[in-house]
């Protein structure tokens, strides 16, 4: 504070400006698509709020919605913002100028003495009393360099020159100018006006406190009423700073339209300051400012000078900012879609590893309904590498319920989904690696001539390599034989294999265990088929804990043969209540998700809620099931656990071994001959023990103790 002998100066904290990189995103695209070579004046809009920390003062910042919309139909954002509490929308404009030459030689002096000359309007014509935020009217000028993403820009924030100016009286902290009551009611006025939509962004306000020590908030025109009533009246606005001995800069065109509109020469004033979102009556503050009698004669031909251009670093001088490494759109969009990801890492999920995620390459075996939200989910997830294998087209019944798709999708033919799929990948988020392939996977038991066994082979060959160069499948086809070939393949391999399939209402989302490896050395004792041995292997009870957990066909007692001969057209659609896929979809990544960041891997054990052995607790993700069954129609769902068959077609190490052993000659067999997996596992004598195999039941529960041996536990 000053002092010039006859009080101390009133002296203000300078308003202080912050822009977001979207907002320079937004005025690159303006700049391009509809302002081009325009150099007229921008209407913007500011927002700031009341200083909320101690040590910290809230500047007036910009955001994309600060600026209008890129073309008439876009609609506007700004409505969204209106009765925020945190948002108090300021009025602005922005000069932006084709060449930097053009930005230096700007008249800044005339600019800014032409936005105040509007303050000065809006006193003298009582709009300030209907909106009055004009009262912090500011001016940005800029260019825009989009060659380089560089900017250079100044504010301003016309303030009118009190000559003399104001002397301060008095300034405390609020909570040593009100008594107890009084102190209360005022906080509890600020907190219901700042909790209401009509009234939370009104940065000027009136504080009346009556004879009984109540006190309530008003409008600017209400001033009259209060003064009639014999009320007290302080004059509140919202301070963005946080100094203990300065008002903000708000307080000054306040003071200079409460002189001139009102001619009041001693005035009361309330510089409002919050904590955690309440009234902090220990830092805001209660002062007396007087301001000389000729202030209240002044005419309206006798505007008062200006200041106001902002200050950079101490210095009147303008600043820039170079964006050249995020402007770009397709980065920007990458650090937008990580942003999700990175602030979970803040508090909630500190262990989460983007990087991981990132790296972790996907092959999604299916682009139809599931394999469309399983993608999106994985972008969401920050999965970068994805790779989408389908041999259909996009059919015009497909882009209501695939995501990917749209109707030109289905003109002419239709595009392959694969490559459709990827192309919408792309679009939605460039940085994604997305890759097609059109390929159809063969599936036993429907055979192939000779003519198609190179053909088949191939693609036998080509599914291989694909499997062995990703680090995640998903098995997402629409038959439960397209799905026996890659689980073979991922069971050799090893690899982390998530499916996901529908019923008309209900689901199964399960990951695959381990393959056999160690099981191979013991393959001799594995294959031993007799009825104790396998009906042991289908009971729920686990006795050895390092058992693997079962694949998609481990609970199936017979090989997987054609399902499509001779259907009906709805038992050949998927067809599905339409709220399945994304439930499903979004489990499937869940889980993923899960395996690549639980310490055993594909290795992890079954994991259930409420349960003392599945160290959840330790897992920020949660637990880690082995399988997910739902039902829409029952709106439940419930984890389950299968262990590894030691008939299973698709897993077992009798299986693995043979297609080690024999590679595409064994493929070939099982694709041709439909007995062949049933005869090589054991099915076939297993199911023919089992018809042999009588069970007694004894209703009378005289004898159930004595019949106990007779029972088998499945």
């Amino acid at each position: 504070m000053a002092d010039t002998g006859k009080g101390t100066i009133l002296q203000f904290a300078p308003f202080q400006s912050s822009v977001d990189e979207g907002f320079w995103h937004k005025l690159s695209s303006l700049k391009l698509n509809k302002l081009r070579l325009d150099e007229s004046p921008i209407p913007i809009t500011g927002f700031y709020a009341p200083c909320s920390h101690p040590q910290v003062s809230n500047h007036l910042t910009l955001l994309a919605e600060s600026l209008p919309a890129d073309s008439d139909d876009e609609p506007s954002s700004l409505l969204a913002s209106q009765g925020n509490r945190n948002r108090c929308p300021v009025p602005g404009i922005l000069l932006n100028t084709n060449t930097l030459e053009s930005f230096y030689a700007l008249d800044k002096q005339s600019l800014l003495k032409a936005e105040a000359k509007k303050i000065w309007d809006d006193i003298y014509s009582g709009k300030v009393e209907e909106d009055s935020s004009v009262l912090l009217r500011f001016l940005v000028i800029s260019f825009a360099d989009l060659k380089k993403w560089s900017f250079h820009y100044w504010f301003a924030f016309p303030a009118l020159v009190l000559d003399p100016p104001a002397t301060l009286v008095n300034l405390k902290p609020a909570s040593q100018c009100f008594t107890c009551e009084e102190a209360e009611s005022v906080s509890s006025a600020c907190n219901e006006w700042r909790s209401k939509s009509s009234t939370a962004d009104i940065p000027f306000f009136l504080v009346s406190i009556g004879s009984n020590s109540i006190a309530t908030l008003r409008h600017l025109r209400e001033l009259e009423t209060c003064q009639n009533n014999g009320q007290k009246v302080l004059f509140g606005f919202y301070d963005p700073c946080h100094l203990p001995n300065n008002p903000g800069w708000p307080l000054r065109n306040y003071l200079a339209y409460i002189c001139s509109r009102w001619g009041l020469g001693k005035i009361h004033f309330f510089c409002y300051r919050e904590n955690r979102g309440f009234a902090d009556l220990g830092l805001s503050l209660v002062g007396e400012a007087e301001i000389s009698l000729s202030q209240g004669g002044r005419s309206y031909q006798n505007m008062p000078n200006v200041v106001g251009w902002e200050l950079n670093k101490g210095k009147k001088s303008l600043r820039c900012i170079s964006l050249a490494k995020t402007m770009d759109p397709t980065r920007l969009a990458v650090s937008a879609a990580d942003l999700n990801l990175k602030l979970m890492r803040w508090r909630t999920l500190p262990s989460l590893n983007l990087e991981m995620l990132a790296s972790t390459r996907c092959l999604l075996l299916g682009a139809g309904t599931l394999g469309c939200q399983v993608a999106r989910m994985l972008m969401a997830w920050g999965v970068r590498k994805i790779t989408l294998v389908d041999s259909g087209k996009v059919s015009m019944s497909n882009p209501i319920r695939q995501s990917l798709y749209a109707l030109d999708d289905c003109l002419n033919g239709g595009k392959f989904k694969a490559v459709a799929a990827v192309e919408s990948l792309k679009r939605i988020f460039p940085a994604v690696e997305a890759e097609g392939v059109v390929m159809a996977i063969p599936m036993p038991g429907h055979p192939v001539s000779c003519q198609e066994e190179s053909s088949i082979l191939q693609d036998c060959r080509d599914l291989s390599d694909l499997i062995n160069s990703h680090d995640a499948i998903f098995l997402l086809t629409d038959t439960r034989e397209s799905r026996w070939l890659p689980s073979l393949l991922c069971a050799s391999d090893n690899k982390i294999t998530i499916t996901a399939a529908l019923g008309f209402d209900s689901f199964l989302v399960m990951r695959h265990g381990a393959g056999p490896l160690d099981a191979l050395r013991n393959s001799q004792a594995e294959t031993s088929n007799n009825v104790s041995a396998s009906m042991e292997n289908l009971s729920l009870s686990n006795q050895n804990e390092s058992v693997r957990l079962g694949c998609y066909f481990c609970n199936d007692v017979v090989a997987p043969i054609d399902s499509t001969a001779n259907r009906t057209l709805d038992q050949q659609c998927t067809v599905t209540r339409p709220g399945l896929a994304p439930i499903a979809s979004a489990l499937a990544v869940e889980l993923l998700v899960g395996v690549l960041h639980h310490p055993s891997g594909i290795c992890a054990k079954a994991e259930f809620a409420n349960s003392n052995d599945n160290g959840s607790t330790e897992q920020p993700l949660g637990i880690l099931p082995h399988q997910i069954r739902g039902s829409i129609s029952q709106f439940s769902q419930m984890t389950l656990v299968g262990h590894a068959s030691t008939c299973c077609t698709a897993c077992c190490s009798t299986v693995v071994s043979e297609y080690r052993t024999k590679g595409m000659d064994f493929i070939l067999q099982a694709i041709n001959h439909p007995t062949y997996l049933e005869d090589l596992t054991g099915l076939t004598e297993l199911m023919k023990s089992a018809g042999s195999y009588t069970l007694d039941w004894d209703n009378d529960s005289e004898n159930d103790d004595n019949d106990d041996d007779d029972c088998v536990e499945i």
